[in-house]
Order: C-alpha cells, then structure tokens, then sequence
C-alpha cells in the first residue's frame, strides 16, 4: 500500500515524500497506528462484548480474586489482530516474501483461536476446539512455512565465497568519492538451511547436517528434518504462550518484550553494516519485517491498557495461539529460532511446569496409588499465586525475568 501512495505522491514534488521509502520511517508509523487501532477499536469492541455477554467461564480453582473475573469479556484477541494486520497492509511492502509469511501466519492461527473461543462462549461447550485440530492447524501451518522457506527463491542467505584451500575470497574495492581502496570479502546469495546457534565460533548451524547419509534422497530428507523443526517450533511456542495467558497481562508483556526484542534482531540482519560488524547472517529483504514486529509491538503494548490488572477484557485463545505463533514464526524467518528457549523462557517454563506437574502425578499416583504434585498448582503462575503472591507483582516479576533474557539473547550474538 505504501508504494503505491508514494508512486502517485513523488510526482507532486512533495517535500519530504521520501521519508516513506525508510524502513525506520514506516516501522514507526505501524507502532502509532497500531497504538491508535487498540485505543479507538479496543475500547468500541468491549463496549459491545459486553453488550452482547460475551465473558468469560471462569471455573473456581481457590485462587485469591479469580471468581470477580466472570463474566470479563474475552475474544480481545481480535483486536490484537486487528492492530497487526491493518498497520503492516498501510505501510509494509506487500510483495515482500517475508511479510506475506508473517499475514498468513497472523490470520491463521487467529482463525483457529477464534474458532475454539466461539465453540466455548456462543456453543457453551466448554472444551472448545478440540486438541486434535488446534494441533493439525498448528502443524498445517508449519508445513506451509517450512516449504515457503525452503523452495522459494525470493528466500536467500548472503555468504562467503570460499576458495580451494576453505579461505574466504577477497576483493579490492575503490571508493568513487574518496579514492581509496578497500578489501572486501566477495559474497553470493544461495538457498540455505543454516541458522543461528549461540556459543560457538560462526554461529551457525545448517539442518543438512543432521542428514550427512542421505544420499540422492538428501533433499526429501533437508525438508523433512527442517520441516520437522519448524512444525516443532511452531506448535510448542503457540500453545506455551496459550498457557502463559492465565493472568493478566502475563502473556501481553511478555510478547512485548519478546517482539522488541526479535524485531531488532531483524533490523541488523537486514542490514549489512550491522550483520558484518556482529558477524552475523545477513538475510537480503528481511529488513522489512521489521515494519511487522512494529505493529505487533505496539498491538501487545496497546492491549495491555485494557488487559493489565484488573483487566477489562481477556484476548482468549483467538490472541494467545497467535502471539506465540508470530513469534515461532518470525524467529524461523530470521533464523534465530535456537535461540526461543533462551528469549522465550518466560514461555518455556510455563510450558514445562504443567508438563512436570502432569508427569509427576501419573507417576506417583501409578507407582503409590495417588498422585502427588511438584507444584501447588499449574502453569507455575498459578503455583505463585497460591503462595499469596498478589497477581500484579508475579506479572511484574515475570516481565523483568523476560528484560533478562531479552538482553542476554542479544548479547549471544558476541559471545563465541
């Protein structure tokens, strides 16, 4: 959209009409329009949530003030969508591979959340969409991105040519303007499965490795493991930021902090001054999804005005598995899907705690003849508050642990 209004505008001469060319310029405009979307659409689509008693089943699980949430309207999740979508078709490049990824991902997984929270509050049934089809949707859509990714063409990785004996090939550049010379290394753009892994020396690993015995079927087996992978990814990340929902404002902030922090790692891959500096993947167009993670930030951050504690809306399933989906997706696209359980952890250990706690209570109650708990209860949120913890600092504790981990997911990148 923003191409085809700067088109028509640039033949009037307008001062300044360049600006709308400049990723920064863009990104900032989404993060304003998005913030304008949830003040003005948020507030209108409450309004008649609750006109129309549209709230949350809220079940009695002893938690301290939990019962004066009935009746809360849920599906806000829609205007998180809303400030997503409108935002990066106002100012995104539309024909961009990357952004068209991240559309497909945003309204699929919103469709499938709308689609479980309508089963639970217009059917009154109160299991919602049924597992089997959260997870086919879920893996539906890791497939899609998988086979985007791996067989497009427009999805390159810039590298290094290297010579015969494994050194990097150089050439002398002189500068038009100056005069001087300087050595640059010589790079190509190829198709590759490699991506970032922290710690080691070229943070890089590539999927093929894990099939060194393929063979002539070695591409059926690079796709399936890099499918496998991402399907993986997709799945665990959408349905852990569906558990971390269980408080207010828990899941909003953390994808904030999350978003931020994915969105910067994009703008230096996008960028070759930066990518080289940081010695880090250079990924050609990827610098445009950063115009999407503005709006996906300022839609979780202008949600947390009616979603922060006591909220006035919940964003339910239709928000929550679509949260966790951009951000598994996104992290795919930029390559820097190793490093979710490090900036993600706020999400993984949700995730883990209810598996510890099933686990362990199946185990006791087969081994002892009655289940036994690590937790006072799961999500591990649940376990702070019936500890007395009052929801507002566990919510506030739990984003300052995603700031930590934030900044120590960025400072991976010169840690080798």
């Amino acid at each position: 959209m923003i191409n085809l209004l700067y088109e028509w505008l640039k033949s009037f001469d307008i001062p300044g009409i360049g600006m709308l060319q400049y990723i920064s310029f863009r990104s900032a405009a989404a993060v304003i329009t998005s913030l304008l979307i949830t003040m003005g659409f948020g507030r209108r689509l409450i309004n008649y949530l609750q006109l129309k008693q549209i709230g949350e089943e809220v079940r009695d699980l002893g938690l301290e003030g939990q019962l004066q949430k009935k009746g809360t309207p849920t599906m806000g999740g829609l205007i998180i969508l809303a400030s997503i979508i409108i935002p990066t078709l106002l100012f995104a490049q539309l024909n961009n591979i990357y952004i068209i990824l991240m559309l497909i991902t945003t309204v699929w997984l919103g469709l499938i959340g709308f689609t479980d929270d309508y089963i639970k509050v217009f059917l009154k049934d109160k299991e919602g969409l049924a597992g089997k089809f959260k997870i086919l949707g879920q893996v539906s859509l890791g497939v899609i991105v998988a086979s985007t990714l791996y067989f497009s063409d427009d999805v390159t990785v810039r590298e290094r040519v290297q010579n015969a004996n494994g050194d990097f090939k150089k050439e002398i550049v002189i500068d038009p303007q100056t005069g001087l010379q300087e050595v640059r290394f010589i790079t190509n753009d190829v198709k590759s499965t490699r991506t970032t892994i922290p710690f080691i020396k070229n943070h890089e690993f590539d999927y093929a490795w894990l099939v060194p015995f393929a063979g002539e079927r070695g591409e059926f087996w690079r796709w399936l493991i890099y499918a496998l992978a991402i399907i993986l990814i997709i799945t665990a990340v959408s349905n852990a930021a569906n558990l971390t929902d269980g408080i207010d404002g828990l899941a909003t902030g953390t994808s904030a902090i999350s978003g931020a922090t994915l969105g910067l790692l994009a703008y230096v891959s996008g960028n070759v001054i930066y990518s080289d500096y940081l010695n880090i993947m250079y990924i050609p167009n990827i610098g445009e999804l950063t115009v999407f993670i503005a709006a996906f930030i300022g839609a979780t951050v202008g949600f947390l005005w009616y979603n922060s504690y006591p909220a006035q809306v919940f964003m339910g399933d239709t928000g929550s598995l679509a949260l966790g989906g951009i951000l598994a997706v996104f992290a795919v696209i930029i390559r820097k899907e190793i490093l979710i359980p490090l900036l993600c952890g706020i999400f993984l250990i949700e995730n883990l705690s209810v598996m510890i706690q099933v686990a362990y209570f199946k185990y006791t109650k087969r081994k002892y003849g009655e289940g036994q708990r690590v937790f006072l209860m799961s999500p591990i949120h649940h376990h702070y508050q019936k500890k007395g913890i009052p929801e507002a600092k566990i919510v506030t504790r739990f984003w300052i642990v995603g700031i930590i981990l934030a900044v120590v997911t960025l400072v991976t990148l010169k840690m080798r």
